[in-house]
């Protein structure tokens, strides 16, 4: 380990600032309803989404760190983004940073929260703290912040840090690449990109996240007719739009199976992320799909648990995640409906470029339709995932020695299904960076659903591995070898 960093040291800092600062804070941001624009499209008017960036600039300057500098900027038409720069410790403001990113925005409300728990209530319950965007991502300017603390606190150096925290991320970032090119001189070129925005497998150990999947996607919607008719008059003559829809989303999907069925929308697994994903299998287990709701008798996909992570890290996948057209059943009538809509949710391989997966999709949806159809699919997403760079031998030690210090395990490598389309953008502007993404999203903290909880001891840990992480990277950022020559 480093020479200078006492790790035990990190672990006291850190939890104390989270018992005594952050939990409160946090419950502060938890009541504050800032859904994403997708949600609120009077999100401009309602304010919610400037009152948390309001809370976190306010935390951040009560913690009175020399030199930093903040402004909420905000480009016309588009969400605020919180920017923050803090020099590095030797006075260098070079173009060399470390680039820190998290989000505020937040998903809906839904329902099926407990008795006592609501989306804009916070709990704090069993080290668990309940609420709306506690872990999806509200947590993650705190805990940047306060990992930089640790290193400060005990006199280590670090380089120039800059954070940026948007209030996009839920609708898929599209405002972030236009922020990211307007501040392109302040931020100038990271050599290490941190965010705390990811899931992790267990709460035992450090789980870095090794590829993100790709996404597109939007409404499919099938019209057969201008006016609803009397299904016993038409049925026979006038195709349904459910059965058309069926027939469309066979061209997609295999019903049987769940295998997208196009070969460019798949895309070749690296031997190392399938190496990755068998020692991932045998670290959870059937956690891998224990770890969910599911109603008795239901057999997961895939034919053992290795196989299991790569469908969702490595694999195409379609849900159906919302339907127009259907009355609800206790107010459907006889009656042959005019249309029938879905929202179509297609996760990527890491690899694949969402631009062009969503030109096949949108071909294969609309062209040549059953019976001569009307058939539209408006297209709301379409981004690339991300496959992170080899780490230097550096790097991978730090998360060693951190993981270590702060759980007493080693690290878990794995790919996560979801998506953060930054990464992607960073990934092309910064070919040279390297990359530390992690998060606390394990086991039934359920983010995007009811319940969604902040695990609070995990919390701490990673925030202890970042310092770490921190520390390290300023004895080996770019350069260094040259210095010291």
């Amino acid at each position: 380990m480093s020479r200078s960093a006492d790790t035990a040291r990190f672990n006291q800092f850190v939890a104390a600032k989270w018992d005594e600062e952050l939990i409160p804070v946090l419950s502060e941001y938890i009541a504050i309803p800032c859904k994403s624009p997708m949600f609120d499209a009077d999100w401009a008017k309602n304010g919610h989404l400037d009152a948390a960036i309001d809370l976190a600039a306010r935390w951040v300057d009560r913690q009175g760190i020399e030199g930093l500098r903040m402004e909420v900027v905000r480009l016309e038409g588009r969400t605020p983004l919180l920017f923050i720069e803090i020099p590095g410790t030797d006075g260098a403001d070079g173009d060399d940073c470390v680039l820190l990113y998290g989000h505020l925005d937040k998903q809906p409300e839904v329902t099926g929260w407990d008795d006592g728990k609501g989306p804009w209530t916070p709990v704090l319950e069993n080290d668990r703290l309940y609420g709306r965007g506690s872990a999806d991502d509200g947590y993650a300017l705190f805990g940047s912040i306060t990992a930089l603390l640790a290193v400060r606190e005990q006199k280590l150096p670090h380089a120039r840090c800059v954070l940026m925290i948007e209030t996009c991320e839920e609708s898929g970032s599209y405002d972030l690449p236009y922020y990211i090119d307007h501040l392109a001189p302040r931020i100038g070129t990271p050599s290490l990109v941190v965010c705390l925005d990811s899931g992790c497998g267990n709460y035992e150990q450090l789980w870095l996240t090794t590829s993100l999947r790709g996404m597109t996607g939007g409404n499919l919607r099938v019209e057969v007719l201008e006016d609803g008719v009397h299904s016993g008059d038409a049925s026979g003559i006038v195709p349904s739009s459910f059965r058309i829809l069926r027939q469309l989303l066979s061209r997609l999907e295999d019903e049987a199976t769940g295998r997208v069925l196009p070969d460019v929308l798949h895309a070749e697994i690296p031997p190392a992320r399938i190496e990755q994903a068998r020692l991932a299998a045998e670290v959870l287990g059937d956690e891998i799909h224990a770890k969910f709701p599911l109603v008795e008798g239901l057999r997961p996909m895939g034919e053992d648990n290795a196989e299991r992570i790569l469908n969702r890290t490595w694999r195409p996948a379609l849900s159906i995640t919302g339907a127009d057209g259907l009355p609800p059943l206790g107010g459907a009538g006889n009656v042959l409906r005019p249309s029938t809509a879905v929202k179509l949710s297609l996760r990527l391989p890491p690899t694949v470029d969402g631009a062009t997966a969503g030109k096949a999709v949108s071909a294969l949806l609309t062209q040549d339709p059953p019976y001569g159809a009307r058939v539209t699919l408006d297209l709301e997403k379409a981004s690339s995932g991300w496959n992170a760079p080899e780490a230097p031998a550096w790097l991978s030690q730090a998360l060693e020695d951190a993981s270590q210090a702060a759980f007493g395990k080693p690290p878990v490598y794995i790919g996560e299904g979801g998506s953060i389309p930054l990464m992607a953008l960073l990934g092309e502007k910064f070919p040279a960076a390297q990359f530390v993404i992690t998060g606390v999203l394990g086991p039934h903290s359920n983010a995007h659903g009811p319940n969604e909880f902040l695990h609070i001891p995990m919390v701490k840990r990673v925030t202890a591995c970042m310092a770490l992480v921190l520390a390290r990277h300023y004895e080996n950022r770019p350069g260094t070898a040259a210095r010291a020559a």
